[in-house]
């Protein structure tokens, strides 16, 4: 068993950089090494770890399935030291530290961006995007200083501010016949082409459920776990996509339209902050602001209040249920 002490971070820090850089040259180059010296600091590692990082074919290197792997695990901790040597120089320096938001991929590039812009920012922003479940994870683990995501966000651990309340829309290409209608009922996407987030434990089986309530069968052609990938998909006329709100008014694309529809599947999303640490003025701001801009970009939003949370949760698993 390798210990934390046969663990360096030379080693680990040029293991990174080839994996990114693609080759030990290129790696070499970012690191102002010799090659010589990355292929060894990677030899080193290879012989703590006890197996083989790379695939070697003459003067290529390939990473092998361990070292994809461990390259996401190294990745973070890398990134999570530089984290240390930021807020230490921030400390010695005795300067205001970044803002680091953690948020949705829907939310970081449907809602934050126009809500930033709202603020005069007087020092840094740091936006860190990943699922629901890392993004709200962020703001337990003191990662970041706020969090928006899509519920659940009911924890021991975190301030619930706010939940927004929305309604999903279609999403198709404007040369579509269906985009003439400013409505669209779930009789229209019966012999649509649809296409659709993947995760069956989020929204895909609300979709799905309303489909089969409507006894509504469109084929699925494509299924992706992002909001932007499916409205790049629209664009390319690979068909229509029943989408979240956030990204599909936050983040226009040329030649998808959106409508609206006959049946309502609510969406909701929420802010939280972690619990115990009092927001400071311009996290109060960011609060404020992401309200005002979901407020005026998402037709029939609502923002309720904290205490809603778990009737909302109640609806969604009742309706899950039924």
């Amino acid at each position: 068993m390798t210990s934390l002490n046969d663990l360096d971070l030379r080693q680990l820090e040029a293991f990174s950089t080839v994996i990114s850089a693609g080759s030990v040259t290129a790696a070499a180059r970012v690191l102002n090494r010799s090659q010589p010296a990355v292929t060894r600091l990677i030899q080193d590692l290879e012989a703590s770890l006890g197996y083989a990082l790379f695939v070697r074919n003459g003067p290529r290197i390939h990473p092998t399935e361990q070292a994809l792997k461990l390259h996401q695990y190294v990745e973070k901790a890398l990134l999570s030291l530089q984290q240390i040597r930021l807020r230490a120089q921030e400390i010695g320096q005795a300067g205001e530290k970044p803002l680091i938001i953690a948020a949705t991929p829907a939310m970081s590039s449907g809602l934050l961006p126009a809500a930033l812009a709202k603020l005069s920012l007087s020092s840094m922003v740091q936006i860190i995007s990943d699922s629901a479940e890392q993004t709200a994870h962020a703001v337990i683990t003191g990662e970041a200083d706020i969090a928006i995501s899509s519920l659940p966000l009911e924890h021991h651990a975190v301030n619930l501010h706010w939940i927004g309340q929305s309604r999903c829309v279609l999403a198709l290409h404007e040369s579509d016949a269906l985009a003439a209608k400013n409505t669209i009922s779930f009789d229209d996407l019966a012999s649509c082409s649809l296409v659709a987030p993947h995760n069956p434990w989020r929204l895909r089986r609300r979709f799905d459920k309303a489909l089969a309530k409507q006894k509504v069968r469109p084929t699925t052609v494509v299924e992706t776990n992002s909001s932007a990938n499916i409205l790049a998909c629209v664009r390319a006329g690979l068909g229509v996509a029943i989408l979240e709100p956030v990204t599909a008014y936050g983040l226009p694309v040329k030649d998808v339209v959106i409508r609206e529809l006959d049946v309502d599947i609510p969406y909701y999303f929420g802010v939280v902050t972690p619990l115990g640490s009092a927001p400071n003025p311009r996290l109060l701001a960011l609060i404020e602001a992401l309200s005002e801009v979901a407020s005026s970009m998402l037709p029939a939003f609502q923002r309720l209040a904290p205490g809603e949370h778990q009737r909302v949760m109640q609806q969604l698993t009742k309706g899950a249920k039924d």
